[in-house]
């Protein structure tokens, strides 16, 4: 059975309208708590009532295992999925919309000039370590997501912090550098820790948050453990006594598993597209879409290898790329063809630019006669992924047309993400890209692939950069202003083509219909606090 997650369609304002803050404060104490603990009875699938079950343990199933390198960088499913159950944020966003609501920040008021963030924290919360939860915690944290040795991909927004009081236990003043228009991103995505554990989690022996879940134990490429907390500061949650994520590196066998009952629970979009949608005509399982956690998949270009200098080129794979047949065949409508980085819901969002490159084999030929023979051009992607494999084999066919010769190149998911974080890319890379769905200017200032200071296709411009700068500085992302510096940046993606979108990709997660309540945030991180086994 098909569901989704996301409330109605999101005007372009509504999606912005919490990152304007400027001289607006949310005083929500109890918010979080309040919506927490007031799930009372679901209906299921049918429309009777159903309880809420206490215990049990939940078995999900995950691609990967923990990269400790990898903790800060939102690039491993095992990554993520201990960041849902372990840790908490500051703020977090509801699914549809940027507009932060209260977790460990419970108010919060922006200065007029925008310069001042001063949050008021819950005094309530405890480590499960068993240590309060303070003002100081929060400052180690957000100092510890700019530190550049742990690669983070909105390290600029945590670097733009110039100043931090944490004199008071309950209250955290953050000074700004400049004005940020993407700070409530900062706060949605980065991770809480515990300062007297930290050097546990990076090598990753132990994890200590103070989210619904204890990390309790891991074995190495097979599974990582959590228990329920029993302190947590929602009352009566959360509901399930364990958590179990077994690593399931293949494709078909976590499909076997959820099938066959090992686990009752697939991580989002760990499933071809294709084995989702059966799964929803499949009595006894439920396919859910996760609107409002959009990936994208995109085609990068390395413009300083060899066929890919000129932009000609890069505009002629542009060309070429059977969009809609990718987004039919691969991801099975579950999302649109795209020239844009940003989804339909954001104010980036542009419709005639959109079908600035349909597909025209044509001029594709005809740019690559003006260039010349061309040389075979390594294409690399995650060779586990069956969705990225059957993506790139069209790619490949779609080039050939246009007289571009593309050799795959399948790798290993912790290459893939080596190479993306330290641009090492030979050619082309094929891949999703997610930030899109928070503000817009975070793409540009922050994700590997588009940051104008440092990316992996080793593309810099001034107009790029300029563009990037003024608009991560606008704090009103609905404001005229902003949309004319989201357009500038826009034309400049368009012109360079470093890289070549394709289209907007909405994540699916498949679960035995037992399993209820389940949640996710924007950056697909589980939040299990009222998940029951019916």
């Amino acid at each position: 059975m098909n569901s989704s997650l996301s409330t109605a369609g999101l005007d372009r304002r509504a999606f912005f309208r919490g990152s304007a803050i400027a001289a607006f404060a949310i005083f929500g104490s109890g918010s979080l708590a309040a919506c927490s603990s007031a799930v009372g009875e679901q209906r299921s699938d049918t429309g009777e009532s159903v309880e809420p079950v206490r215990g049990g343990t939940l078995t999900l199933a995950i691609p990967d295992d923990v990269s400790p390198a990898a903790l800060l960088t939102s690039t491993t499913v095992a990554g993520v999925t201990i960041s849902g159950l372990v840790y908490e944020t500051l703020t977090r966003y509801p699914l549809d919309s940027v507009v932060p609501q209260p977790v460990l920040a419970k108010a919060w008021k922006l200065s007029d000039d925008g310069l001042t963030l001063t949050l008021d924290l819950r005094d309530d919360v405890t480590f499960h370590s068993g240590r309060r939860f303070t003002s100081a915690d929060a400052e180690f944290s957000l100092r510890t997501y700019a530190d550049p040795k742990f690669s983070a991909q909105l390290r600029s927004t945590a670097a733009a912090i110039a100043g931090f009081d944490s004199s008071d236990p309950n209250t955290l003043v953050l000074t700004l550098a400049h004005r940020t228009g993407n700070i409530f991103d900062l706060l949605d995505l980065a991770p809480i820790f515990d300062p007297e554990t930290f050097d546990k989690a990076v090598t990753g022996e132990s994890f200590v948050g103070t989210g619904p879940f204890v990390f309790t134990s891991r074995t190495p490429n097979s599974s990582i453990s959590f228990d329920r907390n029993p302190n947590y500061w929602v009352a009566e949650r959360p509901y399930l006594d364990h958590v179990e994520a077994r690593i399931v590196p293949d494709a078909q066998a976590r499909l076997t598993s959820l099938k066959s009952g090992q686990v009752s629970l697939v991580a989002p979009a760990s499933l071809p597209f294709r084995d989702s949608q059966n799964l929803a005509k499949t009595s006894g399982f439920v396919t859910t879409s996760i609107e409002g956690a959009e990936l994208q998949i995109y085609l990068g270009a390395n413009v300083t290898a060899d066929g890919l200098t000129d932009v000609r080129a890069r505009k002629a794979l542009a060309y070429a790329i059977d969009r809609d047949r990718i987004m039919s065949e691969v991801y099975r409508d579950t999302g649109y063809a795209v020239n844009l980085p940003w989804p339909k819901s954001s104010p980036a969002y542009d419709a005639a630019k959109n079908a600035t490159y349909a597909r025209d084999v044509d001029k594709a030929r005809a740019l690559v006669g003006d260039l010349g023979a061309l040389p075979t051009i390594p294409l690399t992607y995650t060779g586990a992924s069956p969705d990225f494999e059957a993506a790139a084999q069209i790619v490949q066919a779609n080039l050939a047309e246009a007289g571009i010769r593309v050799e795959l190149d399948p790798v290993e998911a912790s290459i893939f993400v080596k190479q993306l974080i330290g641009a090492e890319f030979k050619g082309l890379w094929l891949t999703n890209h997610t930030f899109a769905q928070y503000v817009p200017s975070t793409l540009t200032v922050s994700a590997y692939p588009f940051n104008a200071a440092h990316n992996a296709s080793k593309f810099s411009s001034p107009a790029y950069s300029a563009a990037a700068e003024g608009a991560w500085q606008v704090p009103d992302g609905s404001s005229d202003e902003a949309k004319k510096l989201y357009a500038e940046l826009g034309t400049q993606l368009l012109n360079e083509l470093f890289l070549i979108e394709i289209g907007v990709v909405v994540p699916q997660v498949s679960a035995a219909e037992t399993v209820r309540g389940l949640a996710w945030t924007k950056g697909r991180q589980p939040q299990f606090a009222n998940t029951f086994l019916a």
